[in-house]
């Protein structure tokens, strides 16, 4: 077996066990081995940005975007990375050479939508992710992102209809189930929203804001010992540098939780 083989070996299995960190030191060696493999600055640049180092990702992921300017998927990685490093204005540049390349490709202007969504620009988002329907009239990942748009503009009956939607076309796709149960609890529709958020994790058991929504399910039903377990689990699952408010929040819900018991 050569260098190059055994290190991307390593890469795939810490990738598979979810050693990110480890994954990437894998990554780097094949790298040095073999510089001009687009897939592999795709594959380190992800591995950094996934595990905090979003930053050196990023500089991996250039590199790879001067030696194969026209490589889609390592276009999508960085784009993302750059959504990911709170860099709106490149992301969306990035995107925009995805479609420049390819005017068919549904999920770029999906990710656009994603990056107005988070700004607040929610018309422009809808805009986005119409323009990527009119392509791809069954893509789940349009849908589901219509469908929080939809949602967060208050109309709830279409966004409604989009996550039904995803369903019927992928019944096991657990972020339609997971939106389905985020609406049905702001609705206060309690037992609605515990079997979908159920779904979720029946389907993806890795989704951890699904835990999320249990605990506060658990809460509002004041079953004070299911909703600690689903908060620690949310806590285990939920290692995202971005959702770090959220764990402060968590912990702090925790440790509260266990004072009263």
């Amino acid at each position: 077996m050569s260098d190059l083989q055994e290190s991307l070996g390593q890469a795939r299995k810490f990738l598979e066990s979810g050693n990110l960190a480890a994954a990437a030191k894998a990554l780097e060696s094949a790298l040095q081995i073999e510089p001009q493999e687009d897939d592999l600055h795709r594959t380190l640049g992800e591995a950094l940005a996934e595990s905090g180092r979003v930053a050196e990702g990023i500089e991996v992921l250039e590199k790879g975007r001067i030696a194969h300017p026209r490589n889609l998927d390592l276009l999508f990685a960085l784009g993302d990375a750059y959504f990911e490093n709170h860099q709106p204005d490149k992301a969306l540049q990035l995107y925009e050479e995805i479609l420049a390349v390819d005017a068919t490709e549904a999920d770029a202007w999906v990710s656009m939508g994603l990056v107005h969504f988070n700004r607040e620009r929610f018309e422009e988002a809808i805009r986005c992710y119409r323009q990527a329907l009119a392509i791809d009239a069954q893509s789940v990942f349009a849908l589901n992102s219509l469908g929080d748009a939809l949602f967060t503009q208050g109309d709830n009956d279409a966004a409604l209809a989009c996550y039904q939607q995803v369903i019927e076309l992928d019944p096991e796709d657990a972020q339609a189930h997971y939106n389905l149960a985020e609406l049905y609890y702001d609705l206060g529709r309690l037992v609605e929203a515990e079997a979908a958020c159920q779904k979720a994790i029946e389907f993806d058991p890795a989704l951890s804001f699904a835990y999320l929504t249990l605990g506060n399910i658990c809460l509002d039903e004041e079953k004070t010992k299911e909703a600690l377990r689903y908060f620690e689990d949310f806590l285990r699952l939920e290692r995202s540098p971005a959702a770090a408010d959220i764990r402060s929040e968590v912990a702090a819900v925790i440790d509260g939780l266990k004072l009263e018991m």
